[in-house]
């Protein structure tokens, strides 16, 4: 099991991790999710600090920009969430071959 984030804060850790990992601003991700200008910096902060958190429609948007799905953001384990980025990333027939070897893994052990 890898480290695990507080459930308080696991969306605004995720949300800011994943925001810097695609090297780009609060603001442009905010504008880019559909957020009003003027108030995506201040809103995209909000949700970084756990002042607030995102409804999941909006969290729905900011994870298509940012090409994270949506179930990465609640994952409280650091290596769980790192198999779901992982897991998304990979194109249809990988993510088959994956979840065989999975599959075997765990018939393997029992």
């Amino acid at each position: 099991m890898g480290t695990l984030i507080n459930d308080a804060s696991c969306v605004a850790i995720r949300l800011r991790q994943a925001r810097k990992d695609m090297g780009i601003s609060q603001k442009y991700l905010g504008e880019l999710a559909g957020i009003d200008s003027n108030s995506a910096s201040a809103r995209i902060n909000q949700y970084e600090t756990a002042k607030h958190t995102p409804h999941f429609t909006i969290l729905k948007r900011l994870g298509q920009v940012l090409d994270v799905p949506v179930s990465f953001f609640y994952e409280e384990d650091d290596e769980v969430a790192d198999i779901i980025l992982k897991l998304h990333r990979l194109i249809d027939p990988q993510k088959k071959e994956v979840l065989a070897l999975i599959a075997t893994a765990l018939h393997e052990r029992t």
